[in-house]
């Protein structure tokens, strides 16, 4: 047994699966869709090869160290001049640094073209939030039955009745969507989907606007969200325009914040301000008939009518 070898043969295969864990990773959904469509991959599921990659990682860090102590004489011997002293800012050692640190920046600043593969991972996400869907809302899956039924809008008792009828094991309304999902080897998605026609109708076309962003905010053409919640496009673009933020109705969300140095979160905020805002100015505008009768009551007074 060569510890040496088995060192080096370790470093060598945990890296190549660290290489494969990364690849996976890169072209996974985002957590919100992953979890609530049961997203997996050759049978593991997000968070599984995040764990993977984890482990695989930390082996691949230890074998590392260990692979640095067994070579320690072939590292320095790269640092050493041509007078055989050790120099650590050598030639090769400044190219490697400045290499790491063009990387390391360039991916803080978001420039070309580290910006432009962090660009492709999430278009590649998003492309698979519109395959497999997206929650109601973050981490919907963790919800009681009570608790969902309730933010979604469902009949709760028709929503029990429902998944009973298709055969759909649980408890009580208590017990969270993804264990009923577990139960049933399904997704959180698929029982949903169970229960959805028992949506009331009373809760309108247009859903009412968050104090949060909703899942998949980002990806969103502004039209589109306007739509979603019955928003004024018009006015929305206003709203932006005099915070200085430039937008177009075929934007996204996403694309609106980056041409704006600005976070998508706060142009939801600009958004829910204005949306705020109008709502105190409706409800502070006078109606002309009131306006009216308070006139008359303050002409009746005035003359000793009232």
């Amino acid at each position: 047994m060569n510890i040496r070898k088995i060192t080096s043969l370790t470093m060598l295969i945990s890296f190549v699966l660290c290489i494969l864990t990364s690849a996976i990773l890169y072209i996974a959904p985002h957590g919100r869709v992953a979890y609530w469509s049961n997203w997996r991959l050759w049978g593991l599921s997000k968070t599984q090869w995040s764990e993977l990659h984890l482990n695989l990682g930390i082996l691949f860090l230890l074998a590392g160290f260990l692979h640095v102590y067994y070579n320690w004489k072939s590292i320095t011997a790269y640092l050493k001049n041509k007078a055989k002293r050790i120099k650590v800012f050598t030639v090769n050692f400044n190219i490697a640094l400045m290499l790491t640190l063009i990387v390391g920046i360039g991916t803080y600043f978001q420039i070309p073209p580290m910006s432009t593969i962090i660009n492709i991972s999430e278009s590649i996400k998003d492309s698979a939030g519109i395959n497999y869907g997206e929650p109601p809302y973050g981490h919907a899956e963790l919800s009681s039955l009570k608790m969902f039924a309730k933010r979604v809008g469902l009949d709760l008792s028709k929503s029990i009745e429902l998944l009973r009828q298709a055969g759909i094991k649980f408890e009580n309304e208590t017990q969270t969507i993804n264990d009923i999902a577990k139960k049933n080897n399904l997704s959180p998605k698929q029982v949903y989907e169970i229960i959805k026609p028992t949506q009331k109708k009373d809760t309108g076309e247009h859903s009412v606007f968050p104090d949060l962003p909703p899942p998949g905010f980002g990806r969103k053409k502004l039209a589109e969200f306007c739509d979603d919640f019955d928003l004024d496009l018009t006015e929305i673009i206003h709203a932006l325009s005099q915070k200085g933020v430039k937008a177009t109705s075929t934007q996204s969300i996403k694309e609106i914040a980056a041409k704006n140095n600005m976070e998508p979160m706060a142009i939801f905020e600009i958004i829910r301000d204005a949306i705020n805002g109008n709502k105190r100015t409706s409800n502070n505008r006078i109606n002309p008939d009131s306006k009216k009768r308070h006139s008359f009551l303050i002409l009746l007074f005035a003359t000793g009518y009232a």
